[in-house]
């Protein structure tokens, strides 16, 4: 099965693109082929038509909390509110999450979706600091229309599937709080690069392969070195999130890992961690 991770961001372009690991899980064995960069939304979406059968997890929010829809009475279904918000533009949306967050009080003006508040994930609301609100508008409204099957919230018959990936979850099992990557030069540090290189190390020990559905992660030298050398993270985080993608895979007999009493409209973040919930 072709499996595809993603580290998407809301401004692509050749200096800050969106990051593709290039996959095949052949039964139990997860092979990384390359590591491919989308410099543009118009790429993306045709990366998004690419024939399946495949796979692909994504790092963003595939869906905005449920306390948040019904306090601004939008539709209840995730595809009647995605709709809507593609008839929206950029600027739209976000002054429709700053007037609505500026008279609530502190401590609810950020709402979380049930899996962001197991997964330790920031608000899909957020456009400061990590802008997952600005990822979510411009990734869940093209997931739409490309036709794919988006899990839990939108499932159809297309043999192009995704599903919601967090590479934090893997990280924090492998060096736990540790920092490992920025897009700041200044804080570019060594210790980074430590935990980028352990992180990788990690990911060939044979427990933490187990509890992801493969025995074994086939990575070319040439990909090892540019994951631990790229100080943003972004190789880094794509490779995790295909991680997450073939384990999804593997529990295709099992909803792909998402519990069937999850909130479609919100959204679910595939990782076995998830499961106990």
């Amino acid at each position: 099965m072709k499996i595809f991770g993603l580290d998407f961001t809301s401004a692509p372009g050749p200096k800050k693109p969106i990051t593709a690991a290039v996959c095949d899980l052949k039964e139990d064995l997860l092979c990384v082929h390359e590591v491919m960069k989308i410099n543009s939304f118009a790429a993306f979406e045709s990366f998004l038509r690419l024939p399946g059968p495949w796979v692909a997890a994504l790092d963003f929010p595939f869906g905005l909390p449920q306390k948040l829809l019904s306090n601004l009475v939008w539709p209840e279904t995730w595809v009647d509110y995605i709709s809507l918000l593609s008839l929206m533009d950029k600027t739209q949306f976000e002054q429709t999450l700053i007037h609505y967050r500026e008279n609530r009080p502190l401590g609810d003006k950020h709402h979380v979706r049930t899996t962001d508040k197991y997964a330790g994930a920031c608000s899909p609301m957020m456009l400061q600091r990590v802008p997952v609100g600005k990822m979510f508008f411009q990734g869940a409204p093209r997931l739409l229309a490309a036709g794919v099957s988006i899990l839990p919230c939108y499932p159809t018959d297309a043999d192009r599937i995704v599903v919601e990936g967090y590479p934090a979850l893997i990280v924090r099992k492998l060096i736990g709080k540790r920092s490992y990557k920025s897009d700041e030069r200044n804080k570019q540090i060594p210790d980074k690069a430590t935990a980028r290189h352990d992180i990788v190390c990690g990911l060939r020990s044979p427990k933490l392969s187990n509890q992801y559905g493969v025995t074994a992660i086939e990575l070319p030298g040439k990909l090892v070195e540019a994951c631990i050398q790229d100080s943003t993270g972004d190789n880094l985080d794509a490779l995790l999130c295909a991680l997450q993608a073939a384990w999804a895979y593997t529990q295709r007999n099992n909803g792909y890992g998402i519990p069937s009493g999850s909130n479609r409209v919100e959204g679910w973040i595939v990782d076995p961690i998830l499961l106990m919930y």
